[in-house]
């Protein structure tokens, strides 16, 4: 799967999952833009760990969930790397509540990242993506958005929509050879998940087939695939990388 020079933007690609992908991306030759909302140190950190095994990286501040900061965010990708060829929607927030406790702001502060965010950067991508003639789109969605979770109204329907939106852009771009494709994560080893109770990291995974959590890692390498020439005949797909959790 080789990727040598291709361009990608990784959105939320300086820290947890984001941060696997943009490296495994780094490794297989891929030029990488590490979007970064509020995480400057970790971004550049991650900008030096990619060049000091030779690789190409270049860190961006943009709030996705700003049309304008994702339009200029795609601008000045393009403007220092010269094209755009992969786009990873991975940035996104969690503001969990059952609904009767649940704010407004709450929804939509989770709506306007996870779903609109996507929206935006899809929208500000799709003329580059077409003329490079090599576009993939990969957007991280989650088994929340599958299966439901109670509390996470908010995140449930944010994600489920970002199922709903690859798999409109899937029949939008196909004429134009750009594939659209999402991967849902199950329970992924973070820092998120690492402050879970003791209990409820061992209720999740006597639900999970495969008996424990996965790594960042198995993320990036399924969307290493989607990203490469090997996937080309695969789009408008739901990629669940979970354990078979929601099998």
């Amino acid at each position: 799967m080789d990727l040598t020079n291709k361009v990608a933007i990784v959105t939320g690609g300086a820290s947890g999952i984001g941060r696997q992908i943009s490296l495994e991306l780094a490794k297989r030759g891929v030029k990488v833009v590490l979007n970064y909302n509020s995480s400057a140190v970790a971004a550049m950190t991650l900008v030096n760990e990619i060049s000091a095994f030779g690789g190409k990286a270049f860190a961006i501040q943009a709030d996705i969930s700003s049309f304008k900061d994702a339009e200029r965010l795609v601008a000045q990708a393009i403007e220092h790397f010269g094209t755009l060829n992969i786009l990873v929607n991975n940035a996104g927030i969690t503001d969990d509540a059952l609904i009767l406790r649940m704010q407004e702001a709450q929804f939509d502060r989770v709506i306007h990242t996870n779903l609109k965010g996507v929206w935006n950067l899809c929208k500000h991508a799709a003329k580059p993506l077409m003329k490079s003639g090599y576009g993939r789109i990969i957007n991280i969605a989650s088994v929340s958005g599958v299966m439901g979770n109670a509390g996470q109204s908010n995140y449930s329907a944010s994600k489920a929509g970002v199922i709903g939106l690859t798999k409109s852009l899937a029949r939008e771009f196909a004429s134009r050879g750009v594939t659209v494709n999402a991967i849902a994560p199950g329970f992924i080893e973070t820092e998120m998940t690492k402050k879970l109770s003791t209990e409820i990291v061992d209720a999740w995974k006597g639900q999970i087939p495969l008996k424990r959590f996965g790594d960042a890692k198995e993320v990036a390498y399924a969307v290493a695939f989607l990203a490469s020439e090997e996937a080309s005949y695969i789009t408008g797909h739901t990629l669940e990388v979970d354990g078979g959790l929601v099998m």
